[in-house]
């Protein structure tokens, strides 16, 4: 009874609601997009070109995984407990991470499931894999090394001890801080503990050299600090040099010691960033100088090994602003045997030193490099990019070796977007499926995205006409707009990008406080915390490859046109048009039609209202000189009164209906305020422009949440659009109704000034809501609630269809959620993390992405081997299978990958010979070992030829000698008979 009696309340004879079934209200937790928590450590796989994530624990959930690739694939890898990680490393096609708990999870990256998982036998320290091995180790705090078998997944009987305890038995606190494999012979492990580094032989099963940095009296050191006194500093990281002739040791005290590695294992060079000989005595002309911790270091190389650098995060003075990361070039390698000690050293000064600077207050807190093809030499050959890691759980990516931002638009994921910054505020917008596939952007993408592993797998086709189109606003002032999807194939999922601080023509205080995108005209507006408002328009640009003056003249209240401030590289896409000085405080709402007007709300209570046309300010007024009794629609409520406290827009929707008695329709523009106040304005032609008219006020209760014109017999938004705008010269009639959403209450009425039916909520309150469509069925009022709830209403009767709980929400941002019309619920989860739900589904929880990562047809290229000169001196090659012997025993079958590899081979072999053939692990083994042994005999060949060249000429010149003496003699005889 009472759903109809809200009916005739409200002018509404038809239930839009009847065919919805309460039953049919339960969400379906489509997307999550973002990270659920903070970024605790990342990993990059070149060959596959994928990234992986992993976040710590947190109140917003346990830690996680994330693997993205190209475009919008994706998988997560959840953990059967809560926990936070530490590590993730790619080997082959499985992703090996370990956790705070030191447990040890290896993953399926083609079907993102657990493989297995087990706790090492202590705390783990570090772990390193190879991509060609199948071991993984593990170097405890304790000293010790543990091998996990990856293949056989089980832990191994090898084991080593703390070799420094074994050298010195007094050694106090050593503990292990590092690992790394020589990046050309598997066969030799370098071992970092806190009091020095050693390199362990697998062959000789015996450590073959130790490092250990001494710092005598009167020697600066990389800190300048205890000068007086004999110091050795501990050391935080070990690493080889790319062709493994020498090694680095990094210390507590900023020192960086390069070291010998092919012979008496001698101390080349000390360091710092920005000293050298540090490790020698002399006058003190500098005072201490406290440094910043490393805390990551990588030798890279381009594609030849010897030509290398530093790439280093941490070691500059606390005194100066934070730091970013140093790039220390240090050219082409010296030729070991020729080139002598000092030669060496100066080698280790480096050619320049640069910066690649962090965002402004930003701290690093590490990095990886993004190597163009190669997994090799610890990840940091010939890279391209870094991404890096801030102290936030921020993302920042970077070109190598410039330096230079990186923006993640189209080059990452949307879910990596989300932290790079982090976004600040959300909006949403439906397009048409035509002009949303006409948006895409024309910029050039330098060497294009970086991740372009995996392959999306198969979804439905398209399932609605109308496409959800998120704006995210990012805390670096830039606004990305990409496709949310409904759980269908998503045929443009490019991203567009605009930078709101380039057309404001400053870099400081830019905070994005309201946006609003057409659906149908080809515009964009931003409104910020200064009471400006950037209008964007789908374009051309006139100045691309231009460098022109962007100088604009300040004009508060006024239009300025601001297109020569348009992104040079920018061709075609969402162009800067004009700004609109407000200047009344904050901007609090704004809102685009698609018939050529603009809406803007300030926090003082200022609306304006902006033709396009010209463009122009054609309104101005305070909504609390609109809201005065004295105007016409106080007679609505006799015990209003002059309101005394201060109100603003919060909220604007532009229609076309009729009004109250009018015998026509017109435009509407309707403005929700902060006090509960609903202001209706009417957009007539006057001349060739157009003119507003206070048409009505109507007093709801609390904030204005939502307003969603509707025509009353469909239901379907009355939205001004250019059909019917075009209708209204025709004399068209529409029919409508508003449907207003504050915190406490719904209220259906005719516009401007009937009272309508209401309904109010009770003990909870409402902080989003929109009439949603549910296919086939017929429409309904969806909104999100402050008890953590969804809820459905009918339409005109107001009585709920259901309720359900959404997922554990942020509820800080619980009043940014969104409701689309087309029933979609958009809420934070976390500082940095989105769930997308529909709520007309059947309750299911959001599953994993059916995407596949791995290529099975990209071969991991081959290990780089030991050089000439390296086998020739005595080096003892250890290759891959000798490692699996010295490690898992003569009783080890062969691998997994050794077994594929010769079945590979055998079918090559009985389908006879190919060109095209891609060639196997044991294919390679065996040219390696052909190839270095006809080497070896070519050097044999020429050493037996120089020896027997030498003998000959020794011969000759022995004959030659004789000769000479003979004569000597004759010749002295002869003379004395003479």
């Amino acid at each position: 009874m009472a759903s109809f009696l809200r009916g005739k309340q409200a002018g509404m004879q038809n239930d839009l609601s009847a065919n919805i079934l309460p039953g049919l209200f339960a969400p379906d937790e489509r997307y999550r997009y973002g990270i659920n928590s903070k970024i605790s450590c990342m990993a990059y796989e070149p060959v596959q070109s994928l990234v992986a994530v992993g976040t710590s624990e947190s109140r917003y959930g346990g830690g996680r995984i994330y693997v993205f690739g190209q475009s919008r694939v994706e998988k997560f890898f959840v953990p059967p407990r809560p926990c936070s990680f530490v590590d993730l490393q790619f080997c082959a096609n499985r992703l090996i991470s370990l956790d705070s708990k030191n447990e040890v999870f290896i993953w399926d990256l083609d079907t993102g499931a657990k493989v297995t998982s087990f706790h090492a036998p202590g705390i783990v320290a570090c772990m390193l894999t190879d991509p060609m091995l199948d071991w993984c180790f593990l170097g405890l705090q304790s000293g010790e090394v543990y091998a996990y078998d990856i293949d056989r997944e089980c832990l191994t009987q090898f084991r080593l001890p703390n070799f420094w305890l074994v050298r010195d038995p007094r050694a106090r606190a050593t503990a292990l801080v590092s690992l790394q494999m020589h990046p050309r012979d598997v066969g030799k492990l370098l071992i970092g503990y806190t009091h020095g580094a050693v390199i362990y032989s697998f062959k000789q099963n015996q450590p073959t050299k130790f490092f250990e940095y001494e710092v005598p009296p009167g020697a600066p050191g990389g800190s300048h600090q205890a000068v007086d006194t004999k110091r050795k500093p501990k050391l935080t990281h070990a690493l080889w040099h790319p062709t493994g002739t020498f090694v680095l040791t990094a210390h507590e005290d900023a020192s960086l010691v390069f070291w010998d590695a092919m012979k008496d294992g001698r101390l080349i060079m000390a360091r710092s960033l920005y000293d050298m000989d540090v490790n020698q005595p002399g006058p003190q002309t500098e005072t201490s100088k406290p440094k910043h911790p490393y805390l990551k270091i990588v030798w890279c190389c381009k594609r030849n090994p010897e030509d290398s650098g530093l790439l280093i995060a941490g070691g500059q003075t606390l005194e100066g602003p934070p730091p970013g990361l140093t790039f220390v070039e240090l050219g082409v390698t010296p030729n070991y045997s020729t080139s002598s000690w000092q030669v060496l050293a100066d080698y280790f000064r480096g050619k320049r030193r640069s910066t690649l600077e962090a965002p402004t207050g930003a701290e690093v807190a590490g990095f990886t490099p993004i190597p163009r093809a190669s997994p090799h030499f610890a990840g940091g050959q010939d890279p391209v990019a870094v991404l890096v890691l801030l102290l936030s759980g921020e993302i920042v990516t970077m070109s190598f070796p410039t330096g230079h931002p990186i923006s993640p638009t189209n080059t990452l994921h949307p879910s990596l977007s989300l932290v790079h910054p982090y976004a600040l505020k959300v909006a949403t917008a439906t397009l048409g499926r035509d002009r949303w596939l006409g948006m895409v952007e024309n910029r050039p993408g330098g060497e294009g995205p970086i991740l372009r592993g995996g392959a999306e797998g198969g979804r439905p086709r398209r399932r609605f006409q109308g496409r959800t189109i998120i704006q995210v606003a990012h805390a670096d002032s830039t606004v990305r707009i990409w496709d949310l999807g409904h759980g269908d194939e998503i045929e443009n999922p490019r991203q567009v990008q605009v930078d709101v601080a380039r057309a404001l023509g400053r870099v400081e205080d830019v905070n994005i406080s309201a946006m609003s995108l057409a659906t149908e005209s080809p515009e964009f507006a931003v409104g910020t915390t200064k009471g400006e408002v950037v209008l964007f328009r789908w374009d051309a640009n006139k100045f691309h490859g231009q460098r022109v003056d962007q100088e604009v003249r300040s004009n508060p209240g006024g239009l300025s046109d601001i297109r020569a401030r348009a992104e040079p590289d920018l061709k075609i896409g969402l162009q800067p048009l004009f700004l609109y000085e407000m200047m009344q405080g904050p901007v609090t709402t704004v809102k685009v039609s698609d018939v050529g007007f603009v809406a803007v709300g300030s926090e003082t209570g200022l609306l304006s209202i902006i033709d396009m046309r010209g463009p122009s300010v054609m309104f101005q007024a305070s909504v609390n000189d609109l809201a005065r009794p004295e105007k016409k629609s106080s007679f609505l409520k006799g015990r209003s009164h002059s309101s005394t406290t201060k109100d603003w827009p919060v909220a604007v929707e532009f229609a076309v209906l009729t009004l109250d008695e009018d015998k026509y329709s017109s435009i509407c523009c309707f403005v929700g305020t902060n006090g509960g106040k609903l202001i209706t304005l009417k957009l007539l032609p006057s001349g060739t422009n157009f003119k507003a008219e206070l048409a009505g006020v109507v007093n709801l209760g609390g904030q204005v949440i939502s307003i969603c014109p509707i025509v009353t017999d469909t239901g379907k938004p009355a939205a001004a659009t250019g059909h019917t705008v075009a209708g209204l010269r025709e004399g068209k009639h529409v029919n409508g109704l508003l449907v207003v959403v504050t915190q406490t209450e719904i209220r259906i009425f005719r516009p401007a000034t009937s009272k309508g039916a209401s309904k109010s909520f009770g003990d909870y309150y409402c902080t989003a809501a929109a009439i949603t469509e549910f296919e086939l069925h017929g429409m309904a009022l969806v909104g999100v609630f402050g008890d953590g709830k969804t809820r459905a209403f009918s339409l005109p009767g107001l009585k709920e269809l259901g309720s359900a709980s959404l997922p554990k929400t942020d509820g800080s941002r619980l009043s940014d959620s969104v409701v689309t019309e087309d029933g979609e619920v958009v809420c934070w989860t976390g500082p940095s993390e989105l769930a997308v739900l529909q709520v007309w589904g059947t309750g299911k929880e959001v599953e994993n992405s059916p995407d596949r990562l791995v290529n099975p047809d990209l071969a991991i290229p081959p290990r780089p081997a030991i050089s000439n000169m390296q086998w020739i001196s005595g080096t003892q090659y250890v290759s891959p299978s000798d490692l699996d012997l010295l490690i898992g025993g003569p009783g080890r079958r062969p691998s997994k990958r050794m077994l594929a590899a010769s079945a590979a081979m055998e079918q090559q072999v009985r389908a006879g010979p190919s060109s095209h053939g891609q060639e196997g692990w044991g294919d390679y083994l065996t040219r390696q070992l052909n190839e270095r042994t006809e080497k070896l005999n070519i050097v044999n060949d020429g050493l037996e030829n120089l020896s027997a060249s030498s003998q000959k000429w020794s011969e000759d010149a022995s004959k030659f000698v004789s000769s000479q003496k003979r004569k000597m003699i004759l010749g002295s005889i002869t003379s004395k008979f003479s």
